[in-house]
């Protein structure tokens, strides 16, 4: 039998690349398959080759590595599998290799991987078992659990959206890797007076917050931050992330409200009861509200905090007005009903909710405390690099700010590649906008995410070009993605790196 496989690993790095090229040498005797070695251009063309050959494919063998599981693009490769499979009858089949890699999963890949048997390898001698393990998996038979696999992660069941323990491994000069969210007690985290607004809303008893702020601002390590000292002021928290929520789950109201309710009391560890309380004559969000007040609060002694991150996911849907005026009315019932007042609400969106919400009165987004997290200041980025070891001098903290804006994702990237000295300032700068410089990985993600996206291409070009935006709801759209910002004005790129690279990438 001839599959379609494609190989997902980070490019550039040892042991990952020699081994995904043994592996693609032996099976592309038998097999179709795909493996991006072969320098495609870095544009729309080679964003919509990537995808079209997802879609396509029957089995995706992902690399895990202490490098590949902090790439953007191995992570998208993997969150697009992880939908695809719901819409597409379980295919592509995602096969997970552990290359030299002994830690658990962290949170977003745990919700992808976990409970999903993976293959071993540790050296060199592993490489010809490995092989032959693929090569049987690929033919039907599946990866079969090792007592290795059981020892290193033991897993949860598909679907938990529980959040996992932070398990940081030590890296040099003992920084973490800057990639997702932060531990709570990291040596590296920059609080923001936004912080301190947040964390002295939630100890209060009946509170709605919501953190806004552009892709890869903090929000939800801020959010994690939040539901850290819930936790401390004896409250219940239920964490729920719209993004790994199944494309089925969108398809009608009554589906999404009953997952909803069903995903919660997951979170809380109750007995699911979702059928007994639901009454096909009521409407979905009444039947869930009503679930909530007369089930799930009352079972619970004490205040419950449903933190929702990624809100952004249910803006598309039809029923977003119905589900976001539920918050609202969850909200506004504190003032009428004691039991009411035992439910905090968190959320986190990048999205401006005022564009997709006719009807203000029915938003939770402007009720309550409204945080929205910006750029670090050159104090702050001062403070992340002497937090660093002080990498760069006053002059060089200048040169970083100039490319970088103070966006924390890229400052804290800059600052771990500088401290562990994989590169010096000249280089990094000298090779920003490289496809495979200190930012490819992240560049060629934001190119992966917009191929298809037409408007928000030319948009972002009209921003270069010309610093405005003639669209006001692709402006926000923009500024969501975290590629644009408003100053005074003008509409600008977020950063230099993005205008320089974007640039040279979306013409034509």
């Amino acid at each position: 039998m001839c599959a379609r496989v494609f190989i997902s690993y980070k490019r550039d790095v040892e042991p990952d690349e020699p081994v995904a090229l043994a592996l693609y040498q032996a099976l592309k005797i038998q097999h179709d398959v795909f493996i991006d070695q072969k320098r495609m251009g870095v544009g729309t063309h080679w964003a919509e080759r990537i995808e079209k050959e997802l879609r396509r494919t029957d089995f995706l063998i992902v690399f895990l590595s202490t490098s590949s599981v902090q790439s953007e693009m191995v992570k998208g490769e993997l969150e697009m599998a992880h939908h695809l499979a719901k819409e597409q009858q379980g295919r592509p089949v995602i096969l997970p290799v552990r290359i030299d890699y002994s830690e658990p999963f962290k949170y977003p890949l745990s919700a992808y991987l976990n409970g999903i048997n993976w293959a071993v390898w540790k050296g060199l001698k592993d490489t010809p078992t490995l092989i032959e393990e693929l090569q049987q998996a690929v033919t039907g038979n599946g990866l079969s659990p090792t007592a290795a696999e059981q020892t290193v992660n033991p897993g949860q069941p598909e679907g938990k959206m529980k959040v996992p323990p932070p398990n940081y491994a030590a890296q040099p000069q003992s920084l973490d890797l800057p990639e997702g969210t932060m531990d709570p007690d990291s040596a590296l985290y920059i609080q923001r007076p936004t912080d301190q607004l947040a964390l002295s809303a939630i100890q209060r008893d009946g509170v709605t917050v919501t953190i806004k702020g552009p892709r890869q601002m903090g929000k939800s390590s801020l959010l994690i931050q939040v539901m850290n000292a819930a936790t401390e002021a004896d409250k219940v928290v239920a964490f729920l992330d719209f993004q790994l929520f199944d494309q089925t789950n969108f398809a009608s109201a009554d589906g999404f409200f009953k997952g909803f309710c069903s995903a919660l009391t997951d979170e809380l560890e109750l007995e699911d009861r979702v059928a007994d309380y639901w009454n096909e004559a009521l409407s979905p969000g009444r039947c869930c509200t009503r679930y909530l007040a007369k089930y799930l609060l009352k079972e619970l002694d004490t205040a419950v905090v449903i933190a929702m991150d990624e809100v952004d996911a249910i803006f598309g849907t039809e029923f977003r007005s119905d589900f976001f005026g539920m918050l609202r009315s969850w909200h506004n019932n504190r003032a009428r009903k004691k039991v009411w007042k035992k439910l905090d609400l968190a959320l986190v969106t990048s999205t401006e909710p005022y564009q997709l919400i006719a009807d203000l009165t029915q938003s939770p987004f402007n009720v309550g405390q409204v945080l929205e997290l910006t750029d670090f200041t050159a104090e702050q980025v001062a403070d992340l690099n002497q937090r660093h070891g002080q990498p760069c001098n006053k002059k060089e903290l200048t040169q970083l700010m100039d490319w970088l804006q103070g966006h924390p994702y890229l400052i804290r990237r800059a600052l771990y590649l500088l401290a562990t000295e994989e590169y010096t300032l000249k280089q990094l700068l000298a090779e920003a906008i490289e496809d495979r410089g200190p930012f490819g990985d992240h560049l060629r993600y934001h190119l992966f995410r917009m191929y298809d996206q037409t408007p928000l291409r030319a948009g972002l070009i009209q921003v270069i070009q010309k610093q405005t935006c003639s669209d006001e709801h692709l402006f926000f759209k923009l500024r969501g993605a975290g590629l644009v910002r408003r100053e005074g004005q003008q509409v600008l790129p977020r950063c230099r790196l993005y205008a320089e690279y974007f640039q040279e990438h979306l013409r034509g």
